[in-house]
Protein backbone atom coordinates (compact mmCIF):
# COMPACT_ATOMS: atom_id res chain seq x y z
CA UNK A 1 0.00 0.00 0.00
CA UNK A 2 2.82 2.58 0.99
CA UNK A 3 5.89 0.46 -0.76
CA UNK A 4 7.40 0.54 2.88
CA UNK A 5 10.19 -2.36 2.34
CA UNK A 6 11.35 -4.78 6.09
CA UNK A 7 13.70 -7.08 6.36
CA UNK A 8 11.82 -9.66 7.92
CA UNK A 9 8.18 -10.78 7.23
CA UNK A 10 6.84 -10.16 10.73
CA UNK A 11 7.60 -6.74 10.37
CA UNK A 12 5.46 -6.47 7.61
CA UNK A 13 2.79 -8.37 9.02
CA UNK A 14 2.74 -5.48 12.14
CA UNK A 15 3.26 -3.03 9.51
CA UNK A 16 0.41 -3.83 7.57
CA UNK A 17 -1.72 -3.98 10.70
CA UNK A 18 -1.22 0.37 10.61
CA UNK A 19 -3.00 0.26 7.32
CA UNK A 20 -5.76 -2.41 8.02
CA UNK A 21 -6.72 -1.73 11.84
CA UNK A 22 -5.74 -5.00 12.81
CA UNK A 23 -5.56 -5.44 16.24
CA UNK A 24 -5.32 -9.56 17.14
CA UNK A 25 -3.85 -8.69 20.60
CA UNK A 26 -7.15 -8.34 23.19
CA UNK A 27 -6.55 -7.65 27.07
CA UNK A 28 -9.27 -9.74 29.05
CA UNK A 29 -9.28 -7.57 31.61
CA UNK A 30 -10.63 -4.46 29.74
CA UNK A 31 -10.65 -5.39 26.35
CA UNK A 32 -8.70 -2.93 24.78
CA UNK A 33 -6.50 -4.49 21.46
CA UNK A 34 -3.23 -3.97 20.20
CA UNK A 35 -1.57 -4.84 17.12
CA UNK A 36 1.38 -6.04 18.61
CA UNK A 37 1.76 -8.89 21.49
CA UNK A 38 4.57 -7.11 23.69
CA UNK A 39 2.34 -3.61 24.09
CA UNK A 40 -0.33 -5.96 25.40
CA UNK A 41 1.70 -7.47 27.76
CA UNK A 42 2.88 -3.98 28.86
CA UNK A 43 -0.69 -2.90 29.35
CA UNK A 44 -1.30 -5.54 31.43
CA UNK A 45 1.00 -4.65 33.80
CA UNK A 46 -1.64 -1.74 34.52
CA UNK A 47 -3.94 -3.83 35.63
CA UNK A 48 -1.28 -6.27 37.74
CA UNK A 49 -0.79 -2.83 39.91
CA UNK A 50 2.78 -3.36 39.63
CA UNK A 51 4.56 0.13 39.82
CA UNK A 52 8.20 1.06 38.73
CA UNK A 53 9.54 3.71 40.99
CA UNK A 54 12.47 5.78 39.16
CA UNK A 55 15.28 6.27 41.45
CA UNK A 56 16.24 9.62 41.18
CA UNK A 57 13.10 11.31 41.47
CA UNK A 58 10.52 8.58 43.19
CA UNK A 59 7.97 9.34 40.70
CA UNK A 60 6.00 5.86 39.43
CA UNK A 61 5.40 4.04 36.22
CA UNK A 62 2.86 1.44 35.18
CA UNK A 63 5.55 -0.34 33.10
CA UNK A 64 9.08 -0.94 33.18
CA UNK A 65 8.97 0.91 29.68
CA UNK A 66 7.98 3.69 30.75
CA UNK A 67 10.33 4.13 33.85
CA UNK A 68 13.24 3.86 31.34
CA UNK A 69 11.93 6.66 28.72
CA UNK A 70 11.18 8.71 32.22
CA UNK A 71 14.75 8.69 32.82
CA UNK A 72 16.35 9.95 29.89
CA UNK A 73 14.83 13.30 31.23
CA UNK A 74 17.22 13.08 34.03
CA UNK A 75 20.33 11.62 32.13
CA UNK A 76 19.42 14.32 29.52
CA UNK A 77 19.47 11.49 26.80
CA UNK A 78 17.40 12.17 23.66
CA UNK A 79 17.59 8.70 21.58
CA UNK A 80 14.89 8.98 19.31
CA UNK A 81 15.63 11.44 15.80
CA UNK A 82 13.82 12.26 13.22
CA UNK A 83 14.81 11.24 10.29
CA UNK A 84 13.79 14.20 8.05
CA UNK A 85 15.19 16.77 10.31
CA UNK A 86 17.16 15.01 12.85
CA UNK A 87 15.35 16.74 15.57
CA UNK A 88 15.82 14.44 18.85
CA UNK A 89 13.18 13.52 21.85
CA UNK A 90 13.42 11.27 25.20
CA UNK A 91 10.54 9.59 24.31
CA UNK A 92 9.61 7.73 20.96
CA UNK A 93 6.09 8.64 21.46
CA UNK A 94 6.90 12.13 21.01
CA UNK A 95 8.84 11.10 17.68
CA UNK A 96 6.19 9.80 16.43
CA UNK A 97 4.02 13.02 16.99
CA UNK A 98 6.30 15.31 15.95
CA UNK A 99 7.30 12.93 12.58
CA UNK A 100 3.22 14.12 11.45
CA UNK A 101 4.83 17.18 11.18
CA UNK A 102 7.11 15.67 7.79
CA UNK A 103 4.32 13.28 6.51
CA UNK A 104 1.93 15.91 7.01
CA UNK A 105 -0.61 13.69 8.39
CA UNK A 106 -3.85 14.59 9.87
CA UNK A 107 -5.42 12.00 11.78
CA UNK A 108 -8.16 13.73 13.72
CA UNK A 109 -11.16 14.78 11.67
CA UNK A 110 -14.23 17.10 12.94
CA UNK A 111 -17.42 15.63 12.24
CA UNK A 112 -19.42 18.62 11.92
CA UNK A 113 -17.20 20.03 9.31
CA UNK A 114 -14.58 17.67 8.42
CA UNK A 115 -11.30 19.86 9.12
CA UNK A 116 -8.60 17.47 9.94
CA UNK A 117 -5.70 18.18 12.98
CA UNK A 118 -2.36 16.71 13.56
CA UNK A 119 -3.28 16.71 17.24
CA UNK A 120 -6.30 15.30 18.86
CA UNK A 121 -5.74 18.33 21.08
CA UNK A 122 -6.20 20.68 18.34
CA UNK A 123 -9.15 18.76 17.19
CA UNK A 124 -10.82 19.66 21.25
CA UNK A 125 -10.19 23.06 20.77
CA UNK A 126 -11.12 23.64 17.04
CA UNK A 127 -14.08 21.28 18.87
CA UNK A 128 -15.33 24.33 21.01
CA UNK A 129 -16.26 26.65 17.31
CA UNK A 130 -19.42 24.54 16.88
CA UNK A 131 -20.45 23.66 20.54
CA UNK A 132 -19.86 27.53 21.79
CA UNK A 133 -17.95 26.28 24.64
CA UNK A 134 -15.74 28.38 26.65
CA UNK A 135 -14.89 26.17 29.99
CA UNK A 136 -12.38 28.06 31.42
CA UNK A 137 -13.72 31.60 33.00
CA UNK A 138 -11.45 34.18 34.87
CA UNK A 139 -12.38 34.70 38.47
CA UNK A 140 -12.18 38.12 38.64
CA UNK A 141 -13.97 39.81 35.30
CA UNK A 142 -16.08 36.20 34.74
CA UNK A 143 -14.47 36.57 30.81
CA UNK A 144 -14.40 33.15 29.31
CA UNK A 145 -11.67 31.48 26.94
CA UNK A 146 -11.17 27.51 25.08
CA UNK A 147 -8.12 26.89 26.80
CA UNK A 148 -6.58 26.88 30.11
CA UNK A 149 -3.20 28.63 28.65
CA UNK A 150 -5.14 31.58 27.56
CA UNK A 151 -7.34 31.61 30.36
CA UNK A 152 -3.74 32.15 32.75
CA UNK A 153 -2.34 34.26 30.41
CA UNK A 154 -5.68 36.63 30.86
CA UNK A 155 -5.28 35.93 34.35
CA UNK A 156 -1.80 37.14 34.45
CA UNK A 157 -3.08 41.13 33.85
CA UNK A 158 -5.07 41.00 37.22
CA UNK A 159 -2.52 40.15 39.07
CA UNK A 160 0.68 41.63 37.39
CA UNK A 161 2.68 38.39 37.97
CA UNK A 162 5.30 38.01 35.32
CA UNK A 163 7.13 34.79 35.73
CA UNK A 164 9.21 34.78 32.69
CA UNK A 165 12.35 37.27 33.40
CA UNK A 166 15.31 38.33 31.22
CA UNK A 167 18.98 36.89 32.64
CA UNK A 168 20.48 39.79 30.60
CA UNK A 169 18.42 43.09 31.18
CA UNK A 170 15.66 41.70 34.04
CA UNK A 171 12.81 42.62 31.99
CA UNK A 172 9.33 40.03 32.84
CA UNK A 173 6.93 38.86 30.46
CA UNK A 174 3.86 37.49 30.89
CA UNK A 175 4.25 33.98 28.48
CA UNK A 176 7.70 32.58 27.43
CA UNK A 177 7.24 33.05 24.24
CA UNK A 178 7.09 37.10 24.87
CA UNK A 179 10.50 36.86 26.57
CA UNK A 180 12.01 34.70 23.55
CA UNK A 181 10.69 37.41 21.08
CA UNK A 182 12.26 40.34 23.46
CA UNK A 183 15.73 38.00 23.54
CA UNK A 184 16.14 38.50 20.01
CA UNK A 185 17.38 41.97 21.05
CA UNK A 186 20.03 41.18 22.92
CA UNK A 187 21.07 38.13 20.85
CA UNK A 188 21.11 39.81 17.60
CA UNK A 189 18.45 36.73 15.85
CA UNK A 190 16.48 37.47 13.32
CA UNK A 191 14.62 34.67 12.47
CA UNK A 192 12.40 35.96 9.13
CA UNK A 193 14.33 36.20 6.31
CA UNK A 194 12.72 37.77 2.98
CA UNK A 195 12.43 35.15 0.28
CA UNK A 196 12.68 37.67 -3.06
CA UNK A 197 16.09 39.55 -1.56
Amino acid sequence: ECGKSFARDYYLTVHRRIHSGEKPYRCGDCGKSFAISSYLSEHRQIHSGKKFPCRDCGKSFTSSTALIQHWHVHTGEKPYSCGDCGKSYTCSSTLRIHRRIHTRRKPYSCGDCGKSFTWSSTLSTHRRIHTGKKLHSCSVCGKTFTTPSRLKIHCAIHTGEKPYRCDDCGKSFITSTALSRHNQIHTGEKPYKCSDC
